[in-house]
């Protein structure tokens, strides 16, 4: 079976659904040892950056494509946190958090020019993550993400020793022998997050003329 695939990668009846909650970039706990309070702060500063450009939107808006690309404000918010989920996971769990294996008979060049005859359910999630799909709200993103930031800040105030590395998982955009700690995940999903904003701000300002920032 032929696949389109967009993306390969390299989270009380009063209140109002769309409002835009502060959840997901609470301030990190004060009692963290220096270096991992910025880097948190720094991350939280990045969500905020993303969950701006949908504030006052309507659940019809955050699917909407704007611009020439595939990309819509809904799933670029509900990417981010998947992204953001699957790499606290692998601080935890190590590779075994974030396989990559293809069907039998199915190669990587198959995925990247869109002829696989199947498709790997990885990939199929990861694709949903880009889309506003049925029963998706924007109140019910914006809890998921803030759910996906508390569990980030627990996983790194626990973690023993941010140098600490796992084997990163087979993958063609990592290196075979690559290992990953949790200090350089920490700063990739920072990265990551800050990178969607600024795709997000551009998407806001396309969709309605809002600015974000």
């Amino acid at each position: 079976m032929a696949a389109n695939v967009v993306h390969v990668p390299t989270d009380d009846d009063t209140k109002d659904p769309n409002a835009v909650t502060d959840t997901a970039t609470a301030t990190p706990p004060t009692t963290l040892d220096p270096e991992r309070a910025d880097l948190l702060a720094a991350l939280s500063t990045a969500r905020s950056a993303l969950t701006g450009t949908v504030r006052g939107l309507t659940d019809e808006q955050l699917g909407q494509r704007p611009t020439a690309s595939a990309l819509c404000l809904g799933g670029l918010v509900k990417h981010v946190a998947a992204m953001e989920r699957s790499w606290l996971r692998f601080v935890v769990e190590g590779p075994s958090a974030m396989s990559f294996a293809l069907p039998d008979g199915v190669t990587w060049a198959d995925i990247t020019a869109g002829t696989a005859r199947e498709v790997p359910q990885w990939l199929v999630a990861h694709e949903a993550d880009f889309q506003m799909l049925p029963g998706d709200t924007l109140a019910g993103i914006l809890d998921d993400y803030a759910q996906v930031a508390a569990r980030t800040e627990e996983t790194v105030a626990a973690v023993a020793d941010l140098s600490t590395t796992h084997p990163l998982p087979s993958a063609p955009w990592h290196e075979e022998t690559g290992v990953q700690s949790v200090r350089g995940v920490l700063m990739h999903v920072i990265a990551e997050t800050a990178q969607h904003a600024g795709h997000a701000d551009i998407l806001r300002e396309s969709l309605d003329g809002q600015r974000a920032t």
